[in-house]
């Protein structure tokens, strides 16, 4: 069995459909070419370091959206999951589930020793191509911050 490549940044991001939290399928091909697009993935919804990463993505949603950056989370919890754990926290942002990992597979996600689903964030320019990735299983809130960073510096490329 051939070991997948690990993404690196300039690579094209690749393409999932998935559930969000009301069940309804999103497909990211939809969002890429269009806007800006952040993606994190996270380990569970209602654990600490979650919870923490998603409210801090939520706190600067409207940042995110006036720079014409679009955020998305994703996770293995069913979209029921999502849906409370979206509406218990008012996230604003679709939280796509990806119970079968398929977009984990897809963005080569590695699992934190071995075992835990790992906290990744990836920022995806407007051609399609991922411009950061930053890694980091503890430290959720700066996931945002990263994030945040790369955007306002593409915007002000274009």
């Amino acid at each position: 069995m051939p070991k997948t490549e690990a993404l690196k940044i300039g690579d094209p991001a690749p393409t999932v459909t998935l559930p969000d939290q009301n069940n309804k399928p999103v497909s990211l091909s939809d969002l890429y070419g269009k806007k800006v697009v952040v993606l994190f993935f996270y380990p569970k919804d209602n654990t600490s370091v979650c919870t923490a990463e998603a409210c801090s993505f939520r706190d600067q949603y409207s940042e995110f959206k006036d720079l014409g950056a679009e955020v998305i989370g994703i996770s293995s919890d069913s979209a029921s999951s999502h849906s409370q754990f979206a509406g218990k926290h008012q996230l604003p942002y679709k939280l796509l589930s990806d119970e079968k990992g398929a977009a984990r597979k897809a963005f080569t996600v590695p699992n934190t020793m071995g075992i835990m689903p790992g906290r990744v964030t990836y920022v995806i320019d407007k051609s399609s191509k991922i411009r950061y990735i930053f890694n980091s299983q503890l430290d959720g809130p700066k996931h945002v911050s990263e994030a945040m960073k790369i955007v306002k510096e593409l915007n002000n490329k274009t």
